[in-house]
């Protein structure tokens, strides 16, 4: 057996021996753990031939201050070879307020796009092939309202629902405890996630209507096994509140998709996309008891991590941003971002997302890494990794069920609290110097700053005025009707998107639709007054 160092551990706090080799595989089943690609427990990749096949989607994230604004960013990056959009949203948008409510003053369009309107979505989308460019949206709270007037743009321009293609979050789950950009309490929220899941299954079947997010709980400060382990206990939540609606689990599992952290240290976090997928395939088999071959397969789009980031130094972001990129590619991913190296800074600039979208071209087809399925496959390193990953998980599994599941230990706070205190732990490494950051705690230097990307300060001036006009200019009797109608819907068991897609048609406004839903519902820190039965 290799020698020890106890003190020399990875950010899971899993030891880490000096080498490894067929010793630390002794009970390996090569065919029951590992299998071939493309086939069961997939964890050397969803596909046969992977990248030799296709390559992953690239998408660079991007919103600012108007849709118009934001449109013109989305035709730079698929003019520089961006294969697909991801659109972010501004935190009133998120939060579902227009850009005329006093609590979205200031913020309007600061780290995403605001949209208030359909006719803002219109001029967002406008010139983009719907039918041919795959669309990403990270939207959870107001994600029904979003994906409404996606549907009414493609509409309007000759495309039929089931010829679009793309994701829409709607990961409320994961707001409760890492990124705070809830609106209604836990059990209304879910409801809603179900009946986008619902309807895009009879409507829209090319969507991905919930993408599983990791990436914010370990954003939040989780450990690679804790981002595996809420993650998939999450996505067990969405399948059960779906097969309790009378739903077919082969009907959904298969336009489930997730959404992980490419982190810092190579070889756990390919060993984490490859855990992941053997997880996914037993819980969808043994679990769930799924048929199709599709449901038990995990297909997951990845982003470089924004908290590796630093403002020091900040050109050292690409190198981190490289090694992330290349983690995500080493395990396999569908679809991934790369962060531009100013975005602990401000907004990314059109050079450095650019420079970013270059770091995932440069991977596709100069590195080689392309070339091969699961080339660190039989690594006693990783394969030793996957599989600790993997048991960390299952015991996470077995402390989430006994305290009740997943909805109860997040009302209850507890998976909040396990973040907090990974990220509490990791801080205090860094301070200590236990951990270092190049740039931060050791190899300091003084330099000057690239020239940074700021939002010009009279959008949101422009976007309220145009809000207004829309008001204007609309019908409010059939805008009252429409609002009546949802609300009526809330109040009962009927799935909210088509009144919603109706509420959108009628011009009815972003924050009016959530005005209805937290008047039936309520907000998460306050109960309803009347809660409907479901």
């Amino acid at each position: 057996m290799a020698d020890q160092d106890p003190d020399l551990k990875n950010g899971s706090g899993l030891p880490i021996e000096r080498v490894y080799g067929p010793e630390h595989l002794k009970d390996f089943d090569p065919a029951g753990q590992l299998g071939e690609p493309g086939a069961p427990p997939y964890t050397r990749g969803i596909h046969p031939d992977m990248y030799r096949g296709r390559l992953w989607t690239m998408r660079q994230y991007a919103g600012f201050g108007d849709a118009a604004e934001t449109n013109r960013r989305f035709r730079f990056l698929l003019q520089e070879g961006q294969t697909g959009i991801s659109v972010a949203f501004d935190l009133p948008t998120q939060m579902g307020y227009d850009s005329d409510h006093p609590m979205a003053k200031g913020e309007v369009g600061k780290v995403g796009v605001a949209i208030d309107t359909l006719d803002d979505m219109r001029a967002l989308l406008a010139g983009i092939p719907l039918d041919r460019v795959s669309t990403s949206m990270t939207i959870n709270a107001t994600a029904s309202i979003l994906l409404a007037m996606y549907l009414v743009v493609a509409e309007e321009n000759g495309v039929t629902w089931d010829r679009v293609s793309g994701t829409v979050q709607n990961d409320l789950l994961k707001e409760y405890v890492a990124r705070g950009t809830y609106i209604y309490p836990v059990r209304p929220s879910l409801r809603i996630t179900t009946d986008i899941v619902a309807f895009g299954r009879d409507r829209v079947p090319g969507w991905n209507t919930i993408s599983i997010s990791g990436y914010h709980i370990r954003e939040a400060g989780a450990t690679a096994i804790q981002e595996l382990a809420f993650t998939l206990a999450n996505g067990t939540v969405y399948v059960r509140a779906a097969l309790d609606r009378g739903m077919n689990v082969d009907d959904i599992a298969p336009r489930l998709s997730f959404f992980f952290n490419a982190h810092s240290d190579l070889f756990e976090e390919v060993a984490k996309f490859r855990a992941a997928r053997r997880l996914w395939h037993r819980i969808m088999t043994e679990t769930f008891q799924a048929k199709d071959p599709r449901s038990a397969r995990l297909r997951f789009h990845a982003q470089t991590a924004g908290s590796t980031l630093t403002a020091q130094q900040p050109w050292n972001n690409v190198v981190r941003t490289t090694i992330e990129a290349l983690a995500a590619v080493l395990g396999g991913a569908q679809s991934l971002h790369t962060n531009s190296m100013d975005e602990a800074l401000s907004l990314p600039s059109p050079e450095a997302a650019r420079l970013a979208l270059r770091t995932q071209q440069i991977l596709a087809v100069e590195a080689g890494v392309r070339e091969t399925v699961d080339p660190l496959g039989g690594s006693y390193y990783v394969e030793d990794l996957t599989n600790r990953l993997e048991r960390g998980a299952l015991d996470l599994f077995g402390e989430i069920e006994r305290k009740g599941g997943m909805i109860a230990c997040i009302e209850s706070g507890w998976v909040a609290a396990q973040i907090h205190e990974s990220a509490y732990r990791t801080q205090l490494q860094v301070e200590r110097g236990e951990k270092i950051v190049v740039g931060v705690n050791k190899y300091q230097v003084e330099e000057p700053r690239p020239a940074l990307f700021s939002v010009d300060p009279t959008l949101e001036d422009g976007q309220r005025a145009r809000l207004t006009e829309w008001k204007l200019g609309r019908s409010e009797p059939r805008v009252r009707d429409a609002l009546a109608l949802l609300e009526s819907s809330a109040r009962n068991d009927t799935n909210l998107l088509p009144p919603i897609i109706d509420a959108v048609r009628a011009e009815a406004t972003l924050g009016e639709i959530s005005d209805v839903l937290r008047r039936v519902f309520g907000t998460f820190d306050t109960a309803p007054a009347s809660t409907p039965a479901r």
